[in-house]
């Protein structure tokens, strides 16, 4: 019954964080839609004009070579023009007359999603400090270990080429996953690793 009524919070909290994340982003509703569908690489050009934007944003800052603090009022300062410009402009250029039951449901999902993904992190973040409560050492060793491995890949690594690499992953990878392009490899990869064990348990015997 505890469990149950736990769960029933939990939904109805879930509900209105939907709701309210949906009221507060309705004027970037028509945008985050046309993300979502580039995203999801709902047309097959979707993934190279995704990639072209990236490489060329990224050839730009690397042409300019702007420093930390600069790069960062700029990319502030796009951030407010934006939230200032798209409410306004949006229904102007998608017409929100054109709004459908199909549309407020994907949206809808969307917000959903982007509570859950939230709510996750946030979930996370407990489970570490909860580590750290309960198994400190634990905590320590993994938290050093994990550190210093992006430590040295950082200086492996070019920092500017570091970061367009893990923000094309992060922008592919909603397309790579409704494609099944993940699953696929990921499943290539464990019955790699299960003939492996196989292997390995054969030669014991």
């Amino acid at each position: 019954m505890i469990c149950s009524s736990e769960g029933r919070n939990n939904t109805g909290r879930g509900a209105a964080e939907t709701a309210s994340l949906e009221e507060q982003l309705q004027g970037w509703g028509e945008v985050i839609l046309m993300t979502d569908k580039v995203l999801r690489w709902e047309r097959a050009w979707f993934p190279l004009a995704l990639m072209s934007v990236v490489s060329f944003s990224f050839l730009m800052i690397y042409y300019l070579d702007p420093s930390v603090l600069s790069g960062v009022s700029c990319f502030v300062m796009f951030l407010c023009l934006a939230d200032y410009l798209v409410p306004a402009l949006a229904p102007r250029i998608f017409g929100s007359n054109k709004w459908t039951t199909e549309q407020q449901q994907r949206f809808h999902e969307i917000c959903s999603n982007l509570v859950k993904s939230r709510r996750r992190i946030v979930g996370w973040w407990k489970r570490l400090f909860t580590l750290k409560e309960e198994k400190p050492k634990m905590y320590f060793m993994t938290m050093l270990f994990s550190l210093a491995v992006v430590a040295w890949i950082g200086q492996q690594v070019h920092n500017l080429f570091l970061t367009y690499l893990i923000v094309s992953f992060l922008l592919l990878f909603p397309g790579l996953n409704q494609h099944g392009i993940i699953t696929k490899y990921v499943g290539m990869a464990k019955r790699e690793v299960n003939k492996l064990l196989k292997h390995k348990e054969k030669k014991n015997e």
